[in-house]
């Protein structure tokens, strides 16, 4: 079964320059829900990849943070969609773990309960370290312009010419069902 790889903050959910730290400032961006509903239902497997280093700077606790993925989880839900796995790095950037994109422990895990292949997975993510995650571990990957995506583009970090841009992860999952028919 396929296997499409999220990043969380900027993709699923609206990011913030101070950090996701309660399941109230946690808000879906508009029509992500929907889209990983009608990947689920196309018989996509569905797996977040989040670095979260607001844990290792102190600013929430992991309990915060799994109220945040259960309150995801229940939306989600709610919009017909599922997660087969949520994996996230709680380390700071600084602490040099084998976990934090784009080191590709994260999807080292994903990769042991949800064997990835490199003919039909995605890692959707708003930044070039996400990229470069699914390149290690060569599967394909997009960008979305929603979170920091925009940014990645504009700075030349990311190049249109020769990553796949998306408006948002409904605009991705549109594609990729569209292309799959």
């Amino acid at each position: 079964m396929p296997t499409i790889i999220l990043d969380r903050d900027g993709v699923i959910n609206h990011d913030s320059e101070n950090y996701i730290k309660s399941p109230d400032e946690w808000q879906a961006i508009d029509g992500s829900l929907v889209a990983i509903a009608k990947l689920k239902s196309a018989g996509y497997q569905i797996a977040v990849a989040t670095n979260q280093s607001g844990l290792g700077r102190g600013l929430f606790s992991q309990s915060a943070l799994l109220a945040i993925h259960k309150k995801m989880t229940q939306e989600a839900k709610a919009s017909g969609g599922f997660f087969d796995m949520i994996v996230f790095c709680p380390h700071h950037p600084d602490a040099n773990c084998v976990c934090r994109k784009p080191r590709t422990g994260l999807l080292q895990a994903i990769n042991a309960r949800l064997p990835l292949n490199a003919d039909s997975d995605w890692l959707v993510g708003d930044t070039a370290g996400d990229l470069k995650t699914a390149q290690l571990m060569g599967i394909r990957a997009a960008l979305v312009e929603t979170g920091k995506g925009d940014q990645e583009i504009i700075t030349g970090v990311v190049s249109r010419e020769t990553t796949p841009v998306f408006k948002n992860l409904a605009h991705f999952a549109s594609w990729l069902l569209d292309i799959q028919i």
